[in-house]
């Protein structure tokens, strides 16, 4: 029997750059997933995943929440809520504790203060600059023609560091070509630019007040670079859950649920 025959509530999580879907059985065990590149036609690309599902064998007309910036674009849902809520019920769901969530996001970065009951207490987000969030090392790895884990592990690599000084993408990405013309070996400015996003995520997470244990939600949680700069610049330990990318979707479908 395919998991997928074991749903019974689904969560969709349509965010700035991926789609996620996330199925969940009558205990709350999420038992299928899908994430995908965003498309522009949302609802549509929302239909075509609940067909997949239904094709594996999910049974039909099941309470479905949806999250994310496009969430008000999905007709079919029962609901619509906020990421906020979403991501700290799925990682408090999935770790079983509270503490802070830092989610860093294609086009946001969020932090979630969350209590032993799973309740948000607190919450800050950067959604006006791409500076501090995925779409940041995207722009300046592609500059550097490097992939995503080469350009995490090239920053772990790194003897040392060179400074960014610039708070906007653009300009980050301007002053890293100045820096490339004067000399300044590759793998520092790397290590800087890891620097930069990290300086700006644990900014935010101290003006929500960090309340330990820090967990990561999100794409740009599966950068080693990104969790071991973090844990050092706010002396932490960091708690990943096994799908990071998923939580967002995990907790609408666990409201759902009902669960």
């Amino acid at each position: 029997m395919s998991d997928a025959a074991s749903i019974r509530a689904l969560g969709i999580d349509a965010g700035s750059t991926t789609m996620k879907m996330v199925g969940v059985d009558a205990e709350g065990a999420l038992v299928w997933h899908a994430l995908e590149e965003m498309d522009p036609r949302i609802e549509a690309q929302a239909e075509r995943l609940l067909d997949v599902v239904r094709a594996d064998g999910c049974p039909d007309s099941l309470p479905l929440i949806a999250t994310g910036y496009g969430r008000r674009l999905i007709t079919r849902a029962d609901r619509k809520v906020t990421e906020i809520t979403c991501h700290a019920r799925g990682v408090h769901r999935e770790l079983g504790h509270g503490g802070t969530l830092i989610d860093i996001g294609g086009q946001d970065s969020k932090v979630i203060v969350v209590s032993e009951e799973g309740k948000v207490v607190n919450f800050s987000m950067n959604d006006k600059c791409a500076a501090g969030t995925g779409r940041f090392l995207e722009v300046v790895s592609g500059r550097l023609r490097m992939p995503m884990d080469a350009f995490a592990d090239t920053a772990l690599a790194a003897d040392g560091e060179v400074g960014i000084s610039s708070t906007c993408t653009v300009f980050a990405e301007s002053e890293m070509i100045s820096l490339l013309a004067h000399g300044a070996p590759v793998e520092r400015i790397v290590r800087g630019l890891h620097r930069s996003l990290v300086q700006r995520v644990s900014a935010l997470a101290r003006g929500a007040g960090l309340r330990p244990p820090v967990m990561l939600s999100g794409g740009v949680a599966r950068s080693r670079a990104i969790r071991t700069l973090l844990a050092e610049t706010l002396r932490q330990e960091i708690v990943l859950p096994r799908h990071p990318q998923l939580m967002g979707a995990y907790g609408a479908a666990l409201l759902a649920l009902g669960a």
